[in-house]
């Protein structure tokens, strides 16, 4: 991960700022209840500052906070230390900022099981804590997810191409999951940043030219992309790599899993988070740059070992021929009204 030159570490830094985003995300974006046990994972890597303002806030809200500090993991996915694991089973709200996340994890999949709800805010810190949560209007953003859904949903097949040679289609997916996470009765969900959506896509069905040239992340050589990395996807499953020593480092990593599903399509995605105007190799943040596409590789329902994700920058978007987006900006006229309301600049 590639931190942004400026970025300040200072105690002070954004300090009111952050404790207003802070009490935003568990009084609104993430409720919690009085009374319940809500754990907060954080590894070597995470900001301290983001730990200590969530968990002021959560006390205040009247729950009881419980903070757990572990060691950094070498890959997403990876089960915690047995204390933190048990922790995350018996909490009622488990909020993550580990950068080696625990989405998809054994304990994240028993800890849904038993009723916790849980909110993956991987590599947050006040910067961007501040940016993307606290100076936004979410009840506008949850309006442009469910359009760009609705829009995305309407037809039968997308296509996705941009400058660099991306050229992807697929038919959609009419019966897909809800919106974020699935969420059955008695157990519990996760969430994740606001300013994403799914492109809900019959999987078996995704071919053409995939090129990431915004970031990719894992594995930990990379983040902030230097020169794209063109995929060749067949049925859903990416058959060949091309590029410089970014793709090569990316390849080696995906099959150094020798699992045939790391090599499959888990989803298509919109980003469009009005606070990320670019790159920064914090990717719970690149997945979300105005105006980007993210896709996932390694379909870990299916069984894959880990997950990775890659950003698509200035994307044109069609669903059955008609434009929702060109070259990384939104035409539609329904989703250029909610972005002239959410402020962004060039509506």
């Amino acid at each position: 991960m590639e931190f942004a030159i400026g970025t300040e570490p200072r105690p002070e830094y954004l300090s009111y700022e952050l404790a207003k985003s802070a009490r935003m995300l568990v009084e609104e974006i993430f409720p919690v209840a009085k009374g319940e046990n809500v754990l907060i994972t954080a590894d070597t890597a995470s900001d301290s500052r983001v730990v200590d303002a969530t968990a002021q806030a959560v006390y205040a809200a009247g729950a009881h906070p419980v903070v757990i500090w572990i060691e950094k993991q070498p890959n997403p996915c990876m089960d915690p230390p047995a204390p933190a694991a048990a922790a995350a089973k018996a909490a009622n709200a488990w909020i993550d900022y580990t950068i080696a996340y625990m989405l998809y994890s054994p304990t994240h999949r028993q800890a849904i099981e038993n009723g916790c709800r849980y909110l993956c805010y991987t590599g947050m810190d006040v910067d961007m804590m501040v940016r993307t949560i606290g100076r936004q209007n979410y009840t506008a953003l949850s309006a442009f997810t469910a359009k760009i859904r609705e829009l995305s949903t309407a037809g039968k097949t997308m296509r996705v191409t941009n400058p660099n040679g991306m050229d992807l289609s697929w038919e959609v997916n009419k019966n897909p999951p809800p919106p974020g996470f699935r969420r059955e009765p008695g157990k519990g969900y996760s969430q994740m940043l606001g300013g994403q959506g799914h492109a809900p896509a019959v999987q078996d069905t995704i071919n053409g030219t995939l090129v990431f040239d915004g970031a990719v992340w894992p594995p930990e050589e990379l983040g902030g992309l230097r020169s794209p990395i063109v995929m060749t996807v067949k049925d859903g499953a990416i058959t060949d790599i091309k590029g410089g020593a970014e793709a090569r480092t990316l390849e080696r990593w995906l099959k150094g899993f020798n699992h045939s599903e790391m090599f499959r399509i888990a989803h298509c995605s919109y980003g469009f988070n009005p606070g990320i105007t670019r790159i920064t190799g914090r990717i719970v943040e690149d997945e979300r740059v105005m105006g980007s596409m993210e896709y996932g590789v390694g379909r870990t329902a299916m069984g894959a070992p880990s997950h990775t994700d890659g950003i698509v920058l200035n994307p044109s978007v069609y669903a059955d021929g008609v434009p929702i987006e060109k070259e990384g900006v939104y035409v539609h006229p329904d989703l250029v009204a909610i972005c002239k309301e959410m402020g962004v600049p060039g509506y």
